[in-house]
C-alpha cells in the first residue's frame, strides 16, 4: 500500500505562506492539503476582478500549485484528525516540543498527516494532545524556528523521501 503525505495548514495567517506551501507541496509530491482554522483557501473563481487580495497572493506564490495539489477547507480540525486516524494515518505535529523527534530520525510506518501551525504561536496544546507525535527541524543557529513555508518544504521533502524509499 502506498504511503502518502498530507499537510494540514492550521491558522496560517499569511496568504503568501499558504501559496508557497502549495508550490512546495506540488514539488514534493504531497497528496493533499487540508486548510483549517483561518488559513486562507485558494480561490476557485476564474475572474481576476472577483478575487480578493489574499487570493491573488496565493496565486502569486503558488504558481499553479493551488491547481495541481488537491485541497480541502475543513472547519473542524479535531474532526479531521479523528477521520485521518481512522484511515490509519499518523498525525504528526511539526513543532519544537520537549519530546519532539528530530525530523531526520522520524521513521513513518504509515501515511502521515503533518500539521503546520501559526507563524507566531505554532500549534496549540489542545491540538498537540491529539497528535501521535511531534517532529522538529534541528536549529543550529541563533533563531529557534524557520518561516512556516520553509519548514514545510524541509519537512515535506524529508518525510516523502522516507515514505518513498523507506
Amino acid at each position: 500500500m502506498e504511503k502518502k503525505l498530507f499537510l494540514i495548514l492550521h491558522n496560517i495567517r499569511s496568504a503568501y505562506n499558504v501559496g508557497a506551501i502549495f508550490r512546495t507541496a506540488d514539488g514534493a509530491g504531497v497528496s493533499k492539503i487540508f486548510l483549517t482554522g483561518y488559513s486562507h483557501a485558494p480561490s476557485t473563481e476564474e475572474d481576476q476582478e472577483l478575487k480578493s487580495k489574499a487570493d491573488k497572493m496565493i496565486e502569486k506564490t503558488a504558481l499553479g500549485g493551488e491547481k495541481s495539489v488537491p485541497w480541502e477547507k475543513c472547519e473542524d480540525i479535531f474532526q479531521l484528525l479523528e477521520k485521518l486516524k481512522k484511515e490509519n494515518c499518523a498525525v504528526v505535529a511539526l513543532e519544537t516540543t520537549p519530546d519532539a523527534i528530530e525530523l531526520g530520525k522520524f521513521e513513518p510506518n504509515s501515511s502521515v498527516a503533518l500539521i503546520l501551525g501559526n507563524e507566531v504561536d505554532g500549534i496549540s496544546a489542545e491540538i498537540l494532545e491529539k497528535c501521535d507525535l511531534a517532529v522538529a527541524i534541528p536549529m543550529r543557529g541563533v533563531k529557534g524556528s524557520l518561516n512556516v513555508s520553509i519548514a514545510a518544504g524541509v519537512a515535506a521533502y524529508g518525510i516523502m523521501d522516507k515514505l518513498i524509499h523507506g
